[in-house]
């Protein structure tokens, strides 16, 4: 049995084995926001690698991948996001037999696009942010979504879109804290983001109050 499943490992991946890969890494996402996101980062993977002449799937080629993306000049964001859905679609080709071990970690030893954070604009103090969330009264149901949208936008460092697409079942328990898991953002980066726990008692005393129990926050 060991043998023949070295023998049914592959250097080079046909579309088949891609096609099976991309389910595997599909259905190991529970959001579906991240599921649309990485189906098509491996989709314009796959178109690429599908067009180049028989590639083995290696470090080397995923190096090529990397700088073709780099000349489309694609905030680096959302070229290490489409990077990260490769690693994931390599680890579960590696898992199904169909890769190497060793293929796979090489391709995961690719290094994404450094990035450079810049503050703009003009930032809050401590103090103004605190005075900020607290500005809105709290006698009408209006002004309790109001403290909580500034709360959530302050608190979470959430942009105007995303806290528009934000719903409450995105708004997890993770290990005794409140996260908002598997946030889509600008150019498809998924992340997860802590919910500070004033953050999370202004949204609960929005919920309470508007009787929200599931869909758009």
């Amino acid at each position: 049995m060991k043998k023949q499943r070295r023998r049914s490992r592959k250097a080079v991946l046909r579309l088949p084995d891609l096609e099976h890969a991309k389910s595997a890494v599909l259905n190991s996402l529970a959001s579906p926001e991240s599921r649309r996101s990485y189906e098509f980062a491996i989709q314009n993977f796959v178109h690429w690698y599908c067009s180049e002449p028989r590639l083995a799937l290696n470090r080397i080629v995923v190096t090529r991948y990397r700088m073709q993306l780099e000349q489309l000049h694609l905030a680096p964001s959302t070229t290490n996001q489409r990077l990260a859905a490769v690693w994931r679609l390599a680890y579960e080709a590696s898992d199904a037999g169909l890769l190497s071990p060793e293929l796979a970690a090489g391709i995961k030893r690719v290094r994404g696009v450094r990035q450079l954070a810049v503050r703009l604009g003009n930032w809050l103090t401590a103090e103004q942010g605190r005075a900020l969330v607290e500005a809105p009264p709290v006698q009408t149901l209006r002004e309790r979504r109001d403290r909580a949208i500034l709360a959530v936008l302050l608190g979470c460092g959430l942009r105007r879109s995303e806290l528009v697409h934000l719903k409450l079942e995105d708004v997890q328990q993770r290990e005794g804290h409140s996260a908002i898991v598997d946030l889509v953002g600008k150019g498809g980066h998924v992340r997860t983001v802590p919910v500070p726990e004033w953050v999370k008692k202004r949204v609960d005393e929005w919920t309470q109050a508007s009787g929200t129990v599931s869909g758009s926050l």
